[in-house]
């Protein structure tokens, strides 16, 4: 039954990839049996994803370069569109340009940015959210977020990364206490890297004067074109702006929420503090860090 739903709801790069790998079976003169056997897969794994009964994975993919392609990049181009296909359709707008992304600036105030998330800190807030998914959209859900941390070790052009998380993030538990400790301690490696700044903005930065964050999460991007973006989600619907003179009062908005931050270092400091004690069963909330704002 679920195959048979794929087949109906399987989207154009899908569908473009089934035919175009049958094709070169065919024109090769390969059973299925025989191409699933260059590449590591049965018969019917062949036959399901020619039916778009089960769509290539990015691992198949890959092997259909290696065995079809040709010298085309057909299947290798096709990668990055697949997975956009996996993305929830609120976030495929965006998937694309925060790929190419010369500059990527976000601020988030409840979870943790889905660009930093560890696998099991993703599957815990995917899977915990209403309605349920099924495990199998989860799974692909989960793989499609973590496939996105390639930006951080993309060179050409190097991507500069900068995260601002509200506390409240922090001292949320998804999943578990040992989840949140692993989330905690990626974090802080992550704002290690070259490219990365990771600040954390207080839970009492109201009491010093107004707080600048307090309208929600955006995410800031400049494209590869040097154009300048700014992506809003809330509810399962996404805006993106555009508009020169609204980015610019988001841009100057983000400037502000920055500089009521904590420093880098003294972020990371808080965030390896919090990491111990989710995962020495203390009480994060009731901690007092004593770092200067």
């Amino acid at each position: 039954m679920a195959r048979a739903a794929n087949k109906l709801a399987a989207s154009g790069t899908a569908r473009m990839v089934a035919a175009f790998a049958k094709a070169r079976r065919e024109q090769m003169g390969l059973t299925q049996e025989e191409l699933g056997a260059l590449i590591g897969y049965t018969a019917s794994a062949i036959s399901a994803m020619e039916t778009c009964a089960q769509p290539a994975s990015d691992k198949m993919l890959m092997e259909l370069e290696r065995v079809l392609g040709d010298g085309m990049n057909i299947f290798e181009m096709a990668r990055k569109f697949v997975l956009l296909d996996k993305y929830p359709p609120q976030f495929q707008d965006f998937a694309l340009m925060e790929a190419e992304s010369v500059t990527l600036s976000s601020y988030q105030t409840y979870v943790v940015d889905g660009l930093f998330q560890t696998p099991d800190y993703a599957r815990a807030l995917i899977g915990g959210g209403f309605p349920k998914l099924p495990d199998a959209t989860v799974d692909e859900l989960v793989d499609a977020r973590i496939a996105r941390r390639s930006l951080f070790d993309r060179t050409e052009p190097i991507a500069m990364i900068e995260l601002i998380l509200d506390e409240a993030a922090l001292l949320r538990t998804i999943g578990s206490r040992d989840i949140m400790s692993e989330q905690l301690y990626a974090l802080a490696e992550d704002a290690e890297r070259d490219n990365v700044s990771l600040q954390v903005i207080r839970l009492n930065r109201g009491e010093k004067g107004p707080h600048a964050g307090t309208r929600g999460d955006m995410v800031l991007v400049t494209t590869s074109e040097h154009h300048h973006v700014v992506y809003l989600e809330s509810q399962d619907e996404s805006v993106l702006v555009s508009d020169p003179v609204k980015v610019a009062r988001l841009t100057h908005r983000y400037a502000k929420i920055r500089s009521q931050a904590l420093s880098p270092d003294d972020s990371v400091s808080l965030i390896q503090k919090l990491a111990g004690e989710a995962r020495n069963d203390q009480h994060p909330p009731m901690v007092q860090v004593e770092l200067q704002q």
